[in-house]
């Protein structure tokens, strides 16, 4: 017998300033992420554009600007530039460990320390230990927190004494890896530990022969955005479905992930 299909209300947000874009208004349409399968949910609206904020499905919806375009990795086609090798190299020492979706005060104190050294004036700047948790821990689907710290070859496992220094937040969807969301010791800019975090995902995604690691939305002249499109081959969708990104939106400075 087939399953009958309830379909999610969905619902508008009032405007309020754009983060991206000075002098616009953000609007987005959002719906919960519930009923009998709120994975098969997340995995259609993942596959229209959507991202999860604990158990809300959202994206963009603002009137007359359509400068958000969610944008994912082609896993299969991706090759490893000598930029990128470089920065596995030098993060050579970092060993992933992926969690269970459950936050910690160590999380906590390096996502402060992050927010307070990049994005101080952000809309997360205000972020207090339940606001974390809740960030982590209420999602209705398949969801980790990667952790890295730093070992010396020597060691055999991981000591967890040894400092944290980045995670990321990430959800698995039926065709890939969805970065919700990564931070890290801002003390570590020699290590460009924002792009060696999406290079391990795809490594990660390619190990489990995933087709895509999903980076959320690209925003055309909008400065912290422009490191996703180095990720090449790199797709954007469109109305006519994913598509290659375009070549105009190739070219962006070569700059460590902010965000």
């Amino acid at each position: 017998m087939t399953r009958p299909f309830h379909m999610p209300r969905f619902f508008l947000t009032t405007p309020t300033p754009c983060p991206y874009l000075p002098g616009r208004q953000e609007r987005k349409i959002f719906t919960r992420l519930s009923g009998d399968d709120p994975t098969e949910l997340h995995d259609t609206l993942a596959e229209l554009g959507f991202r999860r904020s604990q158990n809300i499905a959202y994206r963009p919806a603002c009137e007359g600007c359509t400068a958000c375009v969610s944008v994912r990795i082609n896993v299969a086609d991706y090759r490893f530039k000598k930029s990128d090798r470089r920065i596995l190299n030098r993060n050579s020492d970092l060993v992933p460990e992926p969690q269970t979706a459950t936050a910690t005060l160590e999380q906590y104190h390096l996502l402060r320390r992050y927010l307070n050294g990049r994005h101080h004036d952000g809309g997360m700047a205000d972020m207090d230990a339940f606001d974390y948790r809740s960030m982590v821990e209420d999602s209705p689907i398949d969801t980790f927190i990667f952790e890295y710290r730093a070992q010396d070859s020597s060691e055999q496992d991981t000591d967890a004494s040894i400092p944290l220094a980045a995670a990321c937040l990430t959800d698995v969807v039926s065709d890939g890896l969805s970065m919700v969301y990564s931070f890290f010791d801002p003390e570590h800019t020699q290590r460009s530990l924002g792009s060696y975090m999406i290079l391990h995902h795809i490594k990660t995604a390619q190990q489990f022969g995933l087709p895509y690691v999903y980076l959320g939305y690209w925003v055309d002249n909008c400065q912290k955005m422009q490191y996703k499109a180095r990720f090449q081959p790199l797709e954007q969708l469109t109305e006519a479905g994913w598509q290659p990104m375009q070549p105009g939106c190739q070219t962006p400075p070569a700059s460590d992930p902010q965000a």
